[in-house]
């Protein structure tokens, strides 16, 4: 190498090296995430003791909880829990939780229990090193996302108190941060005190997150410029195809300079798509706000659920003091209600929506990076939904981000669910606390929907929330606003949210459309939502209950266990049916499934009706642990149904059959009206819709065409009728309505029973009975073959009287809901047991158990042998995991009993169901195959009975 070589490879070496130190020097950025000073403050003394001037010698790592360092304490009897109990509380005295309230073996059995809580103040302290690049700089201390309250010290000074929930925590600490070392010390406090924003709101309560304790996200430094970027409003105007920029200047110094702000926008979707910038000359004035409109140019992308179209504006401001760079992420929308219902950019839409409640099993608290969210996001399109509510709390901007990118619309909470109105200090804190949530995500297209946060009480909450929602609607025009999720209603509202719309309210017990009237799929909500002239999205539809999947127990890796699970595990264990977990699952799971097909196809139904939303897609699990979700608290699929089987009943596009009944006779005609729902990006043109009756085993029994038909965007949009003579039907049998609708595909199964029976041979040989007198016990020991069916209520109390079956599975909880019926998941049976051979069933509920479910009583057979396996299982409450029949066999002396807790002759002459059964027993009765293998007492069936 020659010496001229050498030199210009040392200067290269020697450019290189200044150029890294100078970029170390000038880097705007410092993560303080990783080790900090740690110190609990369990006797509340830090304040008085001025621990920020001390040094902090125990460790934590950031970001992160106490629980994930291992910090806190265990639980026991006396942990005091942030959440209300309602009927939990009996665990505390109830002697059959007396082993789970011993120490060492504590498990509580409504919600997951965390591996260390802790409810106090805690410490962190880190030093930092501040380089001389920084001087003269705007520092800013961010704690993206802090549970709760949190103080902050730059060595001895105090700099001051943040306490947002939804909202990252900003502390300014120009004045504190000179160049060289410093003590940063934080006091961070999860106890609710005088901002109650209540036991139950998902933002704090041990119900769904847990109150954790600590800074998650985003933990750094950030040194710009003096005069630099605050906030900044982007006001999309799909109409003139502008955007209305709004940003706030903030200059420290105060000064009044002239500033130069530049304005570029780009797209995110089309990266060769950048528009011009333009560059303005502001003034600062003493609020620092600027406004300036942006022309997006002929032909701006939109932003919907089918086309996630996102731009980046990219602010510069250039002033004395230097260079400030801000880059803001937007859509281009118009979401607003038109009538009755929402519209995107001038389009109907309908909200398919769930909920999120802050579940979060491995961590305890909501992820901060987009990908889980995405995650999650795919998760629900998966299942045809497009909405998500979060319930009283305000997810971190990852969530945003990823809501923008997979177009999902959003319902955020300002982080409460409590009294509201009277005058306490959370009435002043919920206005702060949604500005604060609408000034860190309000540019997030996604960002849709606000409400307070869910079912306000208060004597004066409507007041309160008509003020609330006048002021937030002029704060910020860009999504629309209702009072509470739930109520109240205010004629002000932009919607209203309220839980009428839905087949299972609060309390209605077995009174409800699904558990009073008969299978039908006619009804729907046209006369709840005429009455409101507004759009109306209903409530927490579902709360449909399912066995606990003991399965995903493994799962449970992180902070979070399932000692509630461990619980409803154990109890069946001790009742002899562990082995049957699965099939509880599987069971109450197609019944689950049921239940919110109905629910969502009555919504599909209701014309011009804005939306739903679920409670829950996935499982909640406090509250008494409500096992309400198709998916496990993970988001994971539980084996009893695929997202594309979901999604034939909830999508942009799905058929709908409106049927007087779900139970016809040989002789009779099937009947059906036929209509769509369709919410897709573009209405269908010159379409063939399509219907297809299919026999059990797939083979078609008849099918036919619609006529073609144009079909714009919205519901209640008739496709016409079937009319199907089904006299050649001999034999009971289920058929299977299918409607295709370009691609999208419904279902619905109805039963065909003959209107006339086979005569059944040596019928005189059996006894049908309901009441077990002495003539039918000397029957019976003598060697009779007996039918008992008893009429509702003839089952004693303590045998399973007391058990509201219905229909339906459970609502919500037996324990949350102090006991609302039904109280049972359903049936489970052998579908191939010859007693059911004319009585086509699968081994779960299904509609033609309806009639079945509703005139009976359940049976316990707890204290019978063990080798006593029912004919027809009902699937109990995990709380008490009763071994519960509805029908079973016995010997009896000589002769042979079954015994159905269901009524087989009350007015039977008017119900189909219980014809067709009766009939399927009493063939079997008569046949070889009926040889049962248990032996009774008399006297064990009549203990079975009211005296």
């Amino acid at each position: 190498m020659t010496l001229l070589k050498r030199i210009k490879a040392y200067l290269i070496l020697f450019l290189i090296a200044a150029i890294i130190s100078c970029k170390s020097e000038d880097s705007v950025r410092m993560d303080l995430s990783g080790d900090w000073g740690f110190k609990i403050d369990s006797l509340d003394k830090g304040l008085n003791e001025q621990w920020f001037k001390t040094d902090l010698t125990e460790r934590i790592s950031l970001p992160g909880s106490m629980a994930e360092n291992g910090l806190g304490d265990d639980i026991t009897v006396e942990t005091k829990w942030t959440g209300n109990m309602w009927n939990d509380s009996l665990w505390y005295k109830d002697p059959k939780m007396k082993k789970y309230r011993e120490e060492g073996n504590v498990k509580v059995p409504f919600w997951l229990s965390p591996v260390k809580v802790y409810y106090g103040p805690a410490w962190y302290q880190k030093r930092v090193n501040i380089p001389e690049s920084w001087s003269n700089k705007h520092i800013n201390l961010e704690l993206e996302r802090v549970h709760w309250e949190s103080t902050v010290w730059v060595d001895n000074k105090k700099v001051g108190l943040e306490n947002s929930l939804g909202t990252a925590h900003n502390y300014n600490l120009s004045e504190f941060l000179t160049p060289g070392e410093h003590t940063i010390s934080i006091r961070i406090d999860n106890r609710v005190k005088d901002i109650d924003v209540g036991l139950d709101a998902h933002s704090i309560s041990d119900n769904t997150q847990t109150n954790w304790i600590g800074i998650v996200g985003n933990i750094e430094l950030t040194a710009t410029s003096n005069s630099h970027i605050g906030n900044v409003r982007l006001y999309p105007n799909v109409k003139d195809k502008k955007v209305l920029v709004v940003a706030q200047i903030k200059n420290i110094s105060e000064s009044t300079e002239n500033y130069d702000l530049e304005l570029q926008v780009k797209s995110k979707t089309n990266a060769s798509e950048v528009l011009d910038a333009i560059t303005k000359k502001v003034k600062v004035d003493a609020e620092g706000k600027v406004s300036i409109e942006y022309p997006m140019g002929e032909n701006p992308l939109l932003w919907d659920e089918f086309n996630a179209n996102l731009y980046e504006m990219t602010l510069t401001l250039k002033s004395p003091s230097g260079v400030d760079v801000k880059n803001v992420d937007f859509g281009l929308r118009e979401f607003k209600g038109k009538g009755t219902i929402f519209t995107i950019n001038e389009r109907p839409v309908f909200l398919r929506g769930t909920l999120e409640c802050a579940i979060f099993p491995l961590t305890g608290y909501p992820p901060t990076d987009t990908d889980s969210w995405k995650r999650i996001f795919k998760i629900i399109q998966n299942h045809g939904l497009n909405h998500m509510r979060f319930h009283s709390w305000c997810p971190p901007e990852a969530a945003f981000k990823a809501a923008d990118e997979m177009g999902i619309y959003l319902q955020v909470e300002a982080s409460a669910w409590t009294t509201i109105g009277d005058g306490a200090p959370i009435d002043k804190w919920l206005y702060k606390e949604a500005e604060d949530i609408i000034n860190a995500y309000g540019n997030h297209p996604s960002f849709v929907m606000m409400a307070y946060g869910n079912e306000p009480s208060g004597k004066n909450h409507t007041e309160y929330l008509r003020k609330f929602v006048d002021h937030f609607k002029a704060f910020d025009n860009r999504r629309v606003y209702t009072s509470g999720a739930g109520w109240p209603y205010i004629d002000n509202l932009d919607f209203y949210n309220n839980s009428k719309p839905r087949i299972q309210g609060w309390n209605q017990n077995l009174n409800s459309i699904i558990n009073a009237k008969p299978p039908q799929t006619v009804f729907d909500y046209t006369d709840i939502i005429s009455k409101t002239p507004m759009p109306y999205v209903s409530h927490e539809i579902g709360q449909w209950c399912v066995y606990p999947n003991f399965n995903e127990m493994s799962k449970y890796t992180g902070v979070l266990k399932p000692k509630n699970f461990e619980i409803f595990k154990e109890t069946l264990e001790e009742n002899d049916m562990l082995e049957l977990a699965d099939s509880l699952l599987l069971a109450s799971g197609k019944l689950q499934t049921l239940c919110y097909k109905a629910d969502i196809e009555a919504a599909l139904r209701t014309k011009d009706f804005a939306g739903f939303q679920l409670l829950d897609l996935h499982d909640f699990p406090g509250q008494g642990t409500a096992l309400i979700g198709v998916l496990d608290a993970f988001w994971d699929e539980k084996g009893y149904v695929t997202p594309e089987e979901y999604s034939k009943f909830c999508n942009e596009t799905v058929p709908l059959a409106r049927l007087e009944k779900r139970v016809f006779k040989g002789n009779e005609a099937f009947e059906a009206s036929v209509e769509v729902a369709h919410y897709g990006e573009k209405p269908f043109k010159n379409l063939t819709p399509t219907w297809t009756l299919k026999n059990a085993d797939g083979s078609v029994f008849k099918k036919g065409d619609f006529n073609k038909v144009d079909i714009p965007i919205g519901n209640g949009i008739s496709l016409g009728k079937i009319n199907v003579s089904l006299d050649e039907i001999k034999k009971a049998q289920k058929l299977t309505l299918v409607v295709q609708v370009s691609g999208f595909e419904n279902t619905w199964d109805v039963w065909v029973y003959p209107s006339q029976y086979e005569k059944i041979d040596k019928e005189n040989n059996l006894k049908v009975v309901n009441k077990l007198d002495a003539s039918t016990i000397n029957y019976l020991q003598k060697g009779g073959n007996v039918l008992l069916n008893v009429t509702k209520g003839d089952i004693a109390a303590n045998k399973g009287g007391d058990i509201g079956v219905g229909f339906s599975s459970v609502f919500w909880n037996t324990s949350w809901t102090k006991e609302q019926k039904p109280h049972t998941l359903g049936i489970l049976c052998n579908p191939e047991h010859p007693a059911l051979a004319n009585f086509p069933t699968e081994y779960h509920s299904n509609w033609q158990w309806w009639d079945a479910m509703s005139n009976s009583n359940a049976i316990i057979l707890d204290e019978l042998p063990t080798t006593l396996t029912p004919i027809v299982r009902i699937v109990d409450d995990w709380f008490k995991n009763r071994k519960t029949a509805l029908i079973f066999e016995a010997k009896i002396g000589n002769g042979k009993l079954i015994m159905s807790g269901i009524d087989l002759h009350t007015n039977i002459e008017n119900r189909l169901e219980a014809q067709q059964l009766l009939y399927s027993l009493k063939k079997y009765m008569v046949s070889e195959q009926f040889s049962p293998k248990t032996e009774l007492e008399i006297q064990d069936i009549k203990a079975l009975l009211v005296k």
